[in-house]
Parts: structure tokens; sequence; C-alpha cells
């Protein structure tokens, strides 16, 4: 189990891919034609539902699929695991966002985030963005964590698992390349000037990604590198002396 740091989220909701609930759903989920089943639409996106969820203000049923404009809401206790296109998503309970559509009905534009936590593995492509209340990234093809904070002004989080990601937060602006967990806060008002600062990986684990990608039939940075780097959140496989966090770049 990979290393992973809690700040306001339970132990159980990080690991939620070892239930056996889970690992039976992604099993039925797989043997039915999985992503690929997913993508020619033959049959539901949902891999997994714990709890209530609700979809345009209804309920979420068994075998509904989740659409591009879709409002989603997961209440209290809730889990969410979901493949749209070439990205697949978990969320967790008490979030609330849009799925926003792109050119087609199976292309995510914006994932527009108003209240909890969303894991995301995304396939490449362009013209696609994670919108929080204090963030905006500019999604490649990349595994982020993106969690906002209510009791915190709305201050946004967001994690740079692996890949290229265009960040911006008020008037700051950078590209973000990792290949090992990069975070950001994103600040409702400025630290010593900045929007953008840096942060510590924090709610999420490596497995959770992992899970992730195969649901889209992918696989992340450290999977395909065959190894795994010091998760401190300044996104570096290795540690070197003078690495610097790209945040502590911007100008003042």
């Amino acid at each position: 189990m990979s290393q992973h740091h809690l700040q306001g989220r339970t132990e159980s909701e990080v690991l939620w891919f070892q239930r056996r609930s889970f690992l039976q759903a992604a099993a039925a989920w797989t043997a039915m034609g999985g992503y690929a089943g997913a993508q020619a639409q033959t049959r539901s996106n949902v891999v997994e539902m714990i709890g209530d969820t609700l979809v345009n203000g209804l309920r979420l049923r068994p075998q509904q699929s989740i659409q591009t404009g879709d409002q989603l809401q997961t209440g209290p206790g809730s889990n969410l695991v979901f493949v749209l296109g070439n990205s697949s998503f978990q969320v967790r309970q008490n979030t609330m966002m849009t799925v926003e559509r792109g050119a087609t009905l199976n292309a995510v534009s914006v994932l527009r985030m108003l209240s909890g936590a969303v894991i995301s593995v995304w396939g490449k492509g362009s013209s696609r963005q994670i919108i929080t209340p204090t963030i905006t990234a500019g999604i490649r093809g990349t595994g982020v964590y993106t969690e906002v904070f209510a009791d915190q002004d709305n201050r946004s989080y967001f994690c740079n698992c692996y890949g290229t990601v265009d960040m911006g937060a008020g008037t700051d602006r950078l590209v973000s390349r990792s290949s090992y967990h990069q975070a950001f806060w994103g600040e409702a008002n400025a630290k010593e000037g900045r929007f953008l600062t840096p942060a510590r990986a924090i709610n999420h684990s490596d497995e959770e990604l992992e899970y992730l990608a195969r649901l889209a039939n992918q696989q992340t940075a450290w999977q395909i590198s065959g190894s795994r780097g010091v998760k401190d959140g300044r996104g570096y496989m290795e540690d070197k002396p003078g690495q610097m966090h790209p945040a502590d770049m911007l100008k003042k």
C-alpha cells in the first residue's frame, strides 16, 4: 500500500478499491465488456455506486448511465465510480459537480466542481478543464485529484498525479509537468502575493489512480516506469538537490 496523508477525509474513503463490493463490481463490469462496452454504449458506464447519487436532481438508478451534461450530487457515505469517453472518475461523498459536454456526447469538456472531491484519469485529448471556485486546470492526458474545501472559503486542492496540466488561480499561471504527484493549493485570497501555492499529497493513493487507469484501459506513469517517487507534492520521480515546486517559482 502506498503512503498517503489524510486531511479531513477518512481511511475508508481512500481504501474504497479494497472493498469486496468494488472488486466484485469491477470484475462484473469487465466481464460484461468493460471499457469497450461503455464506449460502444452497450452497457451502463457506472462501475460501482454506494449510497445515494442524484443525477439532475433525480436518484441514479441501477443500470442507468451518466452522460455529459449531467449534474451529479453524492450524499453522505456515498461512493461513485464511472467511465465516460476515455476518462474514468471516482466521486467521493458530499460532492456536487457538472460534467459538461464537449464535441461529442462522450467527450467531457469541463468538470465543474462546486464541492467535494474527485479522482480522475483522462486519456489524451484537448480543450478539457477542471474548474473549481479557485482553480482552473487545463487537462491533457493525466491522472489528477481535486478537492474543494468549503470550510476554508472554497480553497481548492489539486494534485497533478502524473502528466501535464495548465494551472491557473487568480492571476497566477503555470504549466505543471509531473511524474509523481505535484500538488497545489488554489487560494481564495492571495498568500504572500500568490494564488497558487505548493501543497503536499493528501487524501488520495497511488492504488486509486491505478484502478481508475485500468478501467479506462490505461496505466499510470509509475506503472509504466516500474518505480515510484517521493510523495512530497513536488511531482518528481527522483529527489534531487535544487528541485523546486513550480509554484515557488512564481513571481510575487
